[in-house]
């Protein structure tokens, strides 16, 4: 009788020692679920570090030398040595035909500029400037009474987006901007420099 007593006092103090083993194993799931999660970068865009990614990758990727836009084959290209490195479908401003001539025609320019300032927190995903209006773009603005404007970038997407996603992969929706996809946009800010030539072309 003693016997049995014990043995059943023994099988109700096993049940919470099995009760924590359960606890442990499912945690240590749980615990290596959301780190291959964290490792698969999915939401890597939240901490993105620009500066981190130039050091990672400047050193693996070819640096262009030159940038060629046809607005009308919606193309950014790559160069370097005349030879194409990256091709880009591009997204351009509202009136896409014709070149911008003052601030508010919504219109992309078409000229010879060069790549400006960076900027990694606009409200779009990265951006980088096109160094219009030049000399020619000012002395015509003025002669026409207008303002030539100005902020013309190369950029991603917007952080915020006011639009359903899909509107931004058919139409030409920027201010007279250069607009491509996150991943292109990344690809261009990684092999590109301060100072490289972009060629606008009709």
């Amino acid at each position: 009788m003693a016997a049995n007593k014990l043995s059943l006092v023994w099988a109700v103090l096993k049940i919470p020692s099995l009760f924590l083993c359960v606890i442990c194993v499912a945690l240590t799931l749980v615990s290596a679920t959301v780190t291959r999660a964290d490792s698969t970068g999915v939401n890597a865009s939240i901490a993105f570090d620009i500066n981190q990614q130039n050091e990672l990758h400047q050193g693996e990727l070819p640096m262009a030398d030159r940038l060629l836009v046809r607005k009308s084959e919606r193309r950014l290209y790559l160069l370097r040595q005349g030879q194409i490195l990256r091709s880009y479908g591009i997204h351009l401003g509202l009136e896409p035909h014709g070149k911008k001539e003052y601030e508010g025609d919504f219109r992309t320019p078409e000229g010879r500029y060069t790549l400006g300032n960076r900027n990694s927190t606009s409200r779009f995903f990265l951006a980088i400037q096109v160094t219009y209006p030049n000399a020619r773009d000012e002395a015509n603005a003025r002669r026409n009474g207008k303002r030539p404007g100005g902020a013309i970038m190369i950029h991603g997407l917007p952080n915020t987006p006011s639009k359903p996603l899909d509107y931004y992969n058919r139409a030409d929706w920027t201010d007279g901007c250069i607009a491509v996809n996150n991943s292109d946009m990344v690809e261009i800010w990684l092999m590109t420099a301060t100072g490289t030539s972009i060629d606008i072309e009709p």
